[in-house]
């Protein structure tokens, strides 16, 4: 059963049942869809996490009450589950070889696994959006596979470059701007992830998925000139896209 909580005076809670998984986290990202397809008046924003949503509302169009109610009805409607069909796939470039992977050596000691064979994992699962939070654009990606296990770092850095790929338990992720961080550095991607003066500032959204793909350092470098220059197509990305 969800719990609808006030969450502060222009926003309410809704927490699932409150644990990591997959099928839960498909339950808030079906919510929002329904809500978005209902538009309902007076919502502000909705920010979905792993299981639980945030929905921020105008006050003088509408009241916590008269939310709950609408979004409950809303739940009781029937639709099919969230399939891998109903998601966007991104191919992530990532560079894994120095300056650009500065945590490899440590992943390497804490998994006692070789470089190929930690790279082989990262690019052969295929990634969940779980949600995006910490910073703006951050992607909490799940699962990693357990053997690509690492502990954060004792003592975060002051700097994580910008679009840095990191690993953190059975989390990955990627900064979508130079940040304060404590994950491990596995390579880095040179796709923006965050573009503050897009209409669409974000280019994953929770429930997408995201399959890297490992590229020399060179091709980093002519990725990045190409997106500089403004000669880089983003749609493909997009697998079959």
């Amino acid at each position: 059963m969800n719990t609808f909580k006030p969450f502060g005076d222009q926003a309410l809670l809704i927490n699932f049942e409150q644990k990591i998984d997959s099928s839960i986290n498909d339950s808030v990202i079906e919510l929002v869809s329904k809500i978005q397809k209902a538009s309902i008046i007076g919502i502000t924003f909705l920010t979905p996490a792993y299981c639980s949503l945030t929905v921020g509302f105008d006050p003088n169009q509408t009241n916590f009450k008269a939310l709950c109610q609408e979004i409950l009805s809303l739940q009781k409607e029937k639709t099919s589950n969230l399939g891998s069909k109903d998601r966007t796939i991104f191919n992530i470039p990532v560079c894994y070889t120095p300056p650009y992977s500065i945590d490899f050596q440590a992943i390497i000691h804490q998994t006692s696994l070789s470089e190929s064979e930690i790279i082989k994992l990262h690019t052969t699962t295929l990634f969940k959006v779980y949600m995006i939070g910490f910073l703006p654009g951050f992607p909490y990606l799940g699962t990693v596979p357990n053997a690509l296990f690492c502990h954060r770092k004792k003592m975060p850095r002051l700097r994580v470059p910008a679009q840095s790929v990191a690993l953190a338990g059975l989390q990955s992720g990627i900064y979508p701007s130079e940040a304060p961080g404590g994950w491990q550095i596995i390579g880095r991607t040179p796709i923006p992830i965050f573009n503050p003066k897009s209409e669409s500032p974000f280019l994953l959204k929770a429930g997408d998925q995201v399959r890297f793909q490992t590229i020399s350092e060179q091709s980093y470098l002519n990725l990045e000139k190409d997106i500089h220059s403004n000669n880089f197509e983003f749609k493909t990305l997009i697998e079959n896209g």
